[in-house]
């Protein structure tokens, strides 16, 4: 297992060097650069030139991206260029709001999403599998978006409910923080479950039509162990996977949701640096956005090893 993970950290190494190859490359094609962008309806030439030769936009682009990877290999992802901060430690705070996000959507997912989907596999073809479907469906289909302003619209309306935009952190006031974050993870949750819901049950229906709980069911089982102890733990994998892909999306970024709620996560803070040409930021942050995402996935691949005893790595 050692190993296994050793070889796929240095795997990763040229990945993320692919990543910000790409990200530094396509920042610089966007038309309207950062000094254009600065001075807006005063830029001139002159100008223009003045704030790139400060910034050192006006040095080639290999040199460059070479200074900010020295940066990036040494801790250092380099200061915004319009608030003149360090990039890395304001990422760190941001994520912190982000991740906490992220683990309070995916266990409301997992709440909504395991239960229903084991249901309608075990009731395949009845009502209760057919509204379990319907409701899978619903989650898949409408945006996290158009559900949150639905959400806060009823709210608005029917009770007069409007959700805190002073984000507040959980050591500061944990009872505010809650509720500040309740109704955002409460819709990615229940945007998530859908597709863990599908999921489920079509996993859970592939166990069921297995040799080996025909053998469980035939020694006396009864129908909550042989689904408890057999049918769930095999049918993990898929699941797990799923769930993998979704927690390191959302760990990126939820940039919707965060943009609609006013919640200073990284999401959040990544769509800023891209309406100010901030390139330092966006680069940072892309950066770090795939290091997580690779890094969750690498995670995910480990737990198979401890879902199913037959899978092994080294």
């Amino acid at each position: 297992m050692r190993n296994y993970i050793v070889r796929r950290l240095l795997q990763l190494l040229p990945v993320l060097l692919g990543i910000s190859i790409v990200i530094f490359a396509v920042l610089r094609l966007i038309p309207g650069g950062f000094a254009s962008g600065m001075l807006g309806i005063d830029a001139t030439p002159e100008l223009i030139a003045q704030v790139e030769a400060r910034y050192g936009l006006d040095q080639p682009a290999v040199t460059q991206y070479l200074r900010w990877m020295s940066g990036v290999l040494h801790g250092d992802f380099g200061q915004s260029f319009r608030s003149g901060a360090a990039i890395l430690p304001e990422m760190m705070t941001r994520f912190g709001v982000t991740a906490e996000l992220t683990i309070l959507a995916a266990v409301i997912s997992w709440c909504i999403a395991l239960p229903l989907g084991i249901l309608a596999a075990v009731k395949r073809n009845t009502m209760a599998d057919r509204v379990v479907r319907v409701a899978a469906l619903l989650g898949v289909s409408v945006p996290g978006f158009a559900l949150s302003i639905l959400v806060i619209l009823f709210l608005s309306l029917a009770f007069n409910y409007y959700p805190p935009l002073d984000y507040v952190g959980f050591f500061t006031d944990p009872g505010k923080n809650l509720e500040i974050m309740a109704l955002p993870a409460l819709i990615l949750g229940a945007s998530m479950s859908g597709s863990v819901m599908r999921m489920t049950r079509s996993s859970v229906l592939e166990i069921f039509r297995q040799d080996f709980i025909k053998t469980v069911r035939a020694k006396g089982a009864s129908e909550w162990v042989t689904i408890v102890r057999h049918v769930l733990r095999n049918a993990l994998i898929p699941i797990v996977t799923l769930v993998g892909m979704q927690i390191g999306s959302l760990l990126g970024g939820a940039v919707v949701i965060e943009q609609i709620f006013s919640l200073p996560g990284l999401g959040l803070m990544t769509l800023t640096g891209i309406n100010n040409r901030d390139y330092p930021v966006v680069q940072g942050c892309v950066l770090f956005i795939a290091f997580i995402y690779v890094l969750v996935n690498l995670v995910v691949d480990i737990l198979y090893a401890y879902i199913d005893p037959r899978i092994s790595y080294d």
